[in-house]
């Protein structure tokens, strides 16, 4: 028979307990998941905090289950949403504005970029266009019922044109390159990677009018307001994920320009070069509010809507979630 000394147990203990430690070490546990969802979102760089939370296991660790849903640009994010084939989006206002105006229930709960230097109109120069009055009764590329379209309409009022002055051409942002290469237009109006890949492209042949002080392009996460009703932990869940996003961007920029260029094969020199464009940062503020009603006022005198009411976009706006977990950027006044 074998008999343990009572030395031989205590070494035995020891050395399963130390194992037992390394294990659970190498093994993160991770919550069960509370639900599972799908999140419609953009290799653009606005959906940044997107492509890292997922990267990072942001979502996992907020014991979420993500179900990706890439899209070329946020309307196209945001009208999944609305045909429930995703249950979150990354957007920009414009889109969002012209939902709430066809009477679907969407909701924002939350702002994660900011930028007032992502949009321009990239024109030929040999369309003899070498100020913006030039592009009277040119033809100028742009995406309707985007923030493309409201810039465009913006910058030309600032220069004293009306769109009735050029020649309008309906373009998907990944047609810009092409047809503006192609002459099949001599501007368009558009965004980024698109803008600095024409500008790469044309080199001195292009010229580029920007107008920081007109827009500010807000990008949001918006949901279907009955889903904030049925899955408030599955909100919160989701923010928090993101706000893990928001430091890693804030404290490894080149780490997390890395993630981007593996997450959506974009060149990291060029992903780099528009880098500091961009404010990745979960806010809700006046913003968003007043950019809301300033493109409501636009598309009604522009009669690209049928509403004739100014909509209570406070109504549309979820502050609760957010301001549960980082209240200092919740200043939209109720």
């Amino acid at each position: 028979m074998f008999y343990v000394t009572q030395g031989a147990k205590s070494i035995l203990i020891l050395i399963y307990c130390t194992l037992l430690a390394a294990c659970q070490e190498s093994s993160p546990q991770y919550p069960k998941p509370v639900s599972k969802i799908t999140v419609a979102f953009t290799y653009q760089p606005e959906s940044v905090l997107m492509h890292v939370a997922m990267a990072q296991g942001y979502f996992a660790e907020e014991g979420l289950e993500v179900e990706p849903q890439i899209h070329s640009f946020g309307k196209a994010a945001l009208q999944s949403v609305v045909e429930g084939k995703a249950d979150f989006a990354t957007v920009a206002e414009t889109p969002l504005m012209f939902s709430i105006l066809r009477g679907e229930k969407v909701a924002v709960i939350a702002n994660i970029v900011t930028s007032s230097s992502n949009h321009a109109i990239a024109a030929r120069q040999d369309a003899s266009i070498s100020k913006l009055s030039d592009l009277k009764g040119k033809r100028v590329g742009f995406t309707p019922g985007t923030t493309s379209e409201f810039f465009l309409d913006s910058i030309l009022t600032a220069s004293g044109l009306m769109r009735s002055e050029i020649e309008p051409v309906a373009l998907n942002p990944q047609e810009m390159q092409e047809s503006i290469t192609l002459k099949k237009v001599d501007a368009v109006c558009t965004w980024n990677y698109p803008l600095i890949q024409i500008q790469r492209q044309l080199g001195s042949a292009v010229t580029v009018f920007y107008d920081r002080d007109i827009y500010t392009e807000t990008f949001n996460i918006a949901v279907l307001q009955a889903f904030i009703e049925k899955n408030p932990k599955t909100i919160k869940s989701f923010l928090r994920a993101l706000l893990k996003a928001e430091r890693f961007v804030a404290e490894q920029p080149d780490a997390a320009q890395t993630i981007m260029a593996s997450a959506t094969k974009v060149e990291l020199g060029l992903i780099k070069s528009v880098w500091d464009d961009f404010n990745y940062e979960l806010t809700l503020d006046q913003t968003l509010l007043i950019t809301l009603e300033d493109e409501t006022r636009w598309a009604m005198k522009n009669r690209l809507t049928d509403q004739v009411v100014m909509p209570n976009y406070q109504q549309s706006i979820h502050l609760d979630s957010l301001a549960a977990i980082k209240p200092a950027t919740v200043t939209l006044y109720r």
